[in-house]
């Protein structure tokens, strides 16, 4: 008997059952050269499962189309889910070059789901008779979820207009994965020697512990030290070093990430993306891409998110001017050279900080060791919504680095799993972030969630988290269970699968108890000593909790203002990424010795994918809701109030896209956000619209 595709790649680990424990990828044996000819069989696979959901004779009803449809390729996607982690925390080469592969592969497949006239035509009926079919609020919102889904992806297109948007969409998938490849090779490329005392001048103890286990993954020999483009090493560098020189070289380093020329230059790359989202704006009848993102957004329009942006970035230009007086005073007190350049800024900050709270982070680090940190963001959890976390080790995940909990309820009911992957490396991209393995779907008996957080924090021992990682590790954590949480029918509508100006809400809202003094008292211990954070200490935190704010928005809002400018400019309007950049940076008046996050070369936000292309905005968006729902908290005394934690759980964190966001966060707050508490926390005054 002749075998069939499927049982010659009998012996593909992809294709066989996942089993114990948990349904976990089976890492130890995959290798890069599984993948296409899993992913072959996947898409296949796929597409035959559709092909009976749309040839079925019966008519359609929401079990055999909707649901059905939510059902359908799981095996398609749980591939492709590992496919993404791996290529994110743990790629080489190869990976990279199944990557370039598949990038126009799985976009041509994903295109041939939206484009199937006869799928459509189903979802398209119901949609239409939506108000007669006694549908339930998931069930509807399942229903329009999915139809916005399909027209957003060209559905109703015909004729060369479909052929075309096909075309359009695979070489965009073929170029955000080029642009990423870049950003990682550059990034993985940068390394900075410091080859004595005078290269380490005025580096605390954590700093150099970094920077010699950075010099150990790079094999350089004992007694080396090494500062790479890692925020968590590049930043304190950034913020300690005395030698002036030094900082400007890490800087420029990081500045220019994809500007370099050669094989790994992005502008090009980003250039063309932007001709080809222009063209997709245009197919679907949108003036702009920025018009056609905001139409599956809270904020609807970009008049609005213009609006937020400047009623920050007004009165933070204003205070960042009457901080720099200060940076400059300093400067001159230290003998540095005036006026104060980019590399400076955090420099010069540190020493004021420290002379006018009395305040190091070099002294809070000591109190902030990763362990310590992921203990206090368990017990939050635990206070807020009973869970528990259960390390499970010697399990073989996808790197040594990386740590499994089995996540249960008070009852020891299992919730998911989470896995905590901390330490930066040059096989994976910088910058903090969560994904999953598997989506949670269905209710008692469904899906389990398999959550995973990454982080970039400089690997040493033992490892000591500045106040801002450890923002970072709640930040993400607040991703996490936002995954994990998820108590939905749909995996469509599962978990983080919000709204893009909503998603960033459960996890900048988590940050807020990193900052609560009884679990600093509990869990801020010093590594060496065990003894809790001095009162003092802490007092002297949350008094400098505000200083350099100015600053910190500067260096967000800019990138933000200069993302929506981008995407909003009218479709057919070439662009040249730094002939654009540098006259947007000048109409904006951004301040030379402040800069950008991010600069249009590297920035993967934009450029890496879709999802925050004109939408970068959406942190600050989030950051209003987040510091007007942490005040319900406040209002009654108790950062762990049992009854606004049951309620935020219920309305926030499980309740997944199953609502409109606007009217789940009225459900949690029982009003619409006010921004005072958002420009109150960064110790800004209100301006009015630009």
């Amino acid at each position: 008997m002749e075998l069939t595709s499927r049982d010659k790649q009998s012996t593909n680990p992809l294709l066989q059952i996942w089993g114990k424990p948990y349904g976990l990828p089976p890492f130890g044996s995959v290798v890069p050269a599984h993948f296409k000819p899993a992913f072959d069989l996947a898409m296949a696979s796929h597409m035959a499962e559709l092909e009976s959901i749309a040839k079925q004779s019966s008519p359609p009803n929401f079990d055999n189309t909707v649901a059905e449809l939510d059902r359908s390729g799981r095996e398609l996607e749980r591939i492709t889910l590992l496919f993404h982690n791996l290529t994110t925390s743990e790629t080489s080469d190869e990976l990279r070059a199944v990557q370039t592969e598949m990038a126009p592969l799985l976009a041509a497949h994903e295109n041939a789901i939206f484009m199937h006239a006869g799928l459509f035509g189903r979802i398209d009926a119901l949609y239409q008779d939506r108000g007669r079919l006694a549908l339930d609020a998931e069930q509807l919102r399942m229903l329009e979820r999915i139809h916005l889904d399909f027209v957003r992806a060209g559905a109703r297109l015909t004729g060369q207009q479909r052929l075309r948007y096909g075309a359009v969409m695979s070489e965009l998938a073929s170029l955000t994965t080029q642009f990423s490849q870049n950003v990682l090779a550059e990034e993985a490329a940068f390394a900075l020697q410091l080859r004595d005392d005078k290269d380490l001048a005025g580096l605390p103890g954590f700093v150099r512990d970094a920077a010699r286990a950075a010099a150990e993954q790079r094999g350089l020999g004992p007694g080396a030290f090494v500062i790479t483009l890692s925020p968590s090493l590049a930043e304190p560098f950034l913020t300690f070093s005395d030698r002036r020189d030094l900082r400007e070289t890490v800087w420029r380093a990081r500045k220019s990430r994809g500007a370099n020329g050669g094989a790994h230059d992005n502008r090009g790359v980003a250039a063309r993306i932007m001709v080809l989202r222009q063209e997709q704006a245009a197919l679907h009848g949108y003036a702009s891409y920025a018009e056609y993102e905001l139409v599956d957004r809270m904020a609807e329009n970009a008049q609005a998110v213009f609006d937020l942006l400047y009623q920050a970035w007004v009165p933070a230009k204003e205070q960042a001017d009457l901080d720099r007086v200060a940076l400059v005073d300093m400067a001159r007190t230290l003998g540095q050279p005036v006026p104060i350049a980019a590399w400076d800024w955090r420099y010069l900050a540190q020493k004021v900080r420290a002379q006018r709270f009395d305040l190091d982070d070099a002294e809070l680090k000591p109190y902030f060791s990763l362990d310590a940190m992921v203990a206090a963001m368990f017990d939050c959890a635990h206070r807020l919504f009973g869970l528990h976390f259960v390390e499970q080790p010697g399990i073989a995940l996808h790197h040594p680095d990386a740590r499994l909990w089995e996540v249960r309820r008070a009852d020891d009911s299992l919730v998911g799993i989470f896995i905590g992957d901390n330490f930066a490396r040059t096989s994976k991209r910088s910058g903090a972030w969560m994904s999953v393995f598997r989506s949670q779907s269905g209710h008692a008996g469904g899906t389990l969630p398999i959550v995973i957080n990454n982080n970039n924090f400089a690997k040493a021992k033992p490892c000591l988290l500045s106040f801002d990682d450890v923002r970072t590790l709640f930040h993400e954590f607040g991703h996490g269970l936002h995954g994990l949480l998820s108590q939905v029918r749909y995996e469509r509508l599962a978990g983080t699968q919000v709204l893009r100006d909503f998603v960033e809400l459960p996890s900048q809202l988590f940050e807020n108890w990193a900052m609560e003094p009884q679990v600093l008292q509990r869990h801020a211990r010093n590594y060496a000593s065990g003894d809790p954070m001095p009162v003092e200490l802490l007092e002297k935190l949350k008094r400098s909790r505000q200083f350099d704010q100015a600053w910190a928005t500067v260096q967000y809002t800019g990138p933000a203002l200069l993302d929506m400018a981008l995407h909003s400019l009218p479709n057919g309007t070439p662009v040249d990424i730094d002939a654009f950049e540098a006259e947007q940076s000048a109409k904006l008046g951004i301040p030379a010795d402040i800069g950008q996050r991010h600069y249009l070369s590297h920035f993967q936000h934009l450029f890496s994918g879709a999802s925050y292309a004109a939408g970068y905005y959406v942190y600050m968006w989030a950051e209003v809701l987040e510091a007007d729902g942490f005040e319900a908290f406040t209002e009654t005394g108790d950062p762990f109030d049992k009854a606004t934690a049951a309620r935020l759980l219920r309305t926030i964190y499980s309740s997944g896209n199953t609502q409109n966001p606007a009217d789940a966060y009225r459900a949690f707050r029982g009003r619409d956000p006010r921004i005072e508490p958002m420009l109150h926390k960064r110790g800004l005054k209100a301006a009015t619209t630009a």
